[in-house]
């Protein structure tokens, strides 16, 4: 086997509490990489805890390739020499969190994620973007040829800034919501005709902004799914179906789903969407599918509380510390997600198609040009190159174009501190179309107050 290519990889947000053992397993099954991984985070206890993972990732016999875990006390020492610069962050406080997902209960307004779209999404816009402006000139200044992976949420409006601030920075913004929605298909396909599949197999059809993104083609060879679509959802659409587990899996599982939504998005426009159902809904209008409740339930997906994400944070420590310490092995193994292998294309040592958000050349059609959207690329030798989808449909694509614009519109709000900017945001979320003006203003308004956000 030829030598291993040595790279050094610098991870913003290295801290984290899941997301990083899934990479650094990864990495340790890389057979053609090695090198550095430098782990920066404003929690540096929780980044001394990761190393301590790492190395004993590296004494386990499944590994086949050692890192150099490196704990960094300086955003700037942590990238110099970087040839990749992984961001995952939490912005603010779970505090804060709590402000955006719960606060706007309070005039009828559900959430089920609130990290991407709604009076949620914008909040934490509004702490995250000026963080990733600092990080795009860090990356200008320090190591601009190094490739930039953002895992962070919200997706767009991050990868936007860091193409604002660094226009020929090489950055792409990754999400495994796509994933899941292609491991449905495998289902369908199984079921349908016999084939098992794995989602590696399909070629998806893949078109619009993160987490509000569709599929208007999923082939297995040349063996269309969505041909046996309609069928799959008149036999399944009233129980729904999860493809990581049972249908009713979301009354104990705040992040399953039973995809009825996605069914149901189908039924009327004919393409699927292309995240779970918690994500999609925060994009439509309030009442079609989060105006309550019991109009949760009724969908079959599950409204995740602030109160969990802290439960789970701290039950993650734990397991942190525990693996740390050796009082839990370290079980190193292949996940589903796909960084380590885009790094390998883009370092040239294979090639890969795989769903990514990039700037708008023109590959979704409809779209402004430089807003941030998903779509396929091809990932190669030092270049990601986005692959040309069909247009949206009309219906679908006034949905996504409005989303759009209002990343776009909330973008420019945040750089320039102009909090009206902002409020026109805000009060265009599909899921704020319950409020009047007033009711609009006095939320946002004390959103920004309690999370410290507000400008003057």
């Amino acid at each position: 086997m030829a030598d291993k290519k040595n790279i050094k990889i610098a991870y913003i947000g290295g801290g984290s509490k899941q997301w990083a053992r899934v990479f650094m397993y990864d990495l340790a099954l890389c057979e053609d990489l090695e090198g550095e991984i430098g782990l920066y985070d404003i929690d540096i206890e929780a980044a001394v805890r990761n190393q301590r993972i790492g190395e004993r990732i590296n004494n386990a016999p499944e590994t086949v390739s050692k890192w150099n875990y490196v704990v960094y006390s300086t955003l700037e020492e942590c990238l110099k020499g970087a040839d990749f610069v992984v961001i995952s962050i939490l912005p603010g406080t779970f505090e804060d969190m709590r402000v955006d997902v719960h606060l706007p209960e309070k005039y009828g307004i559900y959430q089920s994620v609130g990290d991407t779209a709604g009076p949620g999404g914008v909040l934490r816009a509004m702490r995250t973007v000026p963080y990733y402006i600092e990080f795009a000139n860090a990356i200008k200044d320090i190591c601009p040829e190094a490739w930039v992976i953002n895992f962070t949420n919200p997706m767009s409006i991050c990868t936007k800034a860091l193409y604002d601030v660094f226009p020929k920075i090489k950055a792409f913004g990754c999400c495994h919501e796509v994933f899941h929605t292609q491991d449905f298909l495998c289902d369908i396909l199984k079921e349908m005709t016999g084939i098992e599949a794995t989602r590696d197999e399909l070629y998806t059809e893949v078109s619009g902004i993160n987490h509000f993104t569709w599929i208007s083609s999923a082939k297995y060879k040349d063996i269309e799914i969505f041909d046996y679509l309609p069928e799959y959802i008149d036999r399944h659409f009233e129980e729904g179906h999860y493809e990581h587990g049972p249908a009713n899996q979301y009354q104990t599982d705040t992040f399953a789903y039973a995809n009825r939504v996605k069914m149901d998005m189908y039924k009327r426009y004919g393409v699927l969407g292309a995240a779970g159902d918690r994500h999609l809904v925060e994009f439509m209008n309030n009442n079609w599918y989060l105006g309550s409740k019991e109009q949760v339930e009724k969908w079959k997906y599950a409204l995740t509380t602030v109160d969990f994400r802290i439960k789970q944070m701290y039950e993650r420590i734990e397991e942190s510390e525990a693996i740390a310490d050796g009082r839990i092995p370290v079980q190193v193994k292949k996940s589903d997600e796909e960084a380590v292998d885009l790094m390998r294309a883009v370092l040239g040592l294979t090639t890969k198609i795989s769903n990514v958000n990039l700037p708008n050349e023109g590959q979704v059609p409809g779209l402004p040009l430089g807003s941030i959207v998903e779509s396929n690329a091809i990932f190669t030798n030092n270049s990601v190159r986005p692959v040309m989808t069909k247009p949206l449909k009309p219906a679908v694509l006034s949905s996504v174009a409005r989303c759009c614009n209002n990343v776009d519109v909330l973008y420019e709000g945040i750089k320039t501190h102009n909090k009206d900017l902002i409020f026109e945001s805000f009060v265009n979320q599909p899921i704020c179309s319950i409020l009047t003006l007033d009711e609009a203003k006095l939320l946002f308004n004390e959103m920004c107050e309690k999370t410290g956000v507000a400008y003057d």
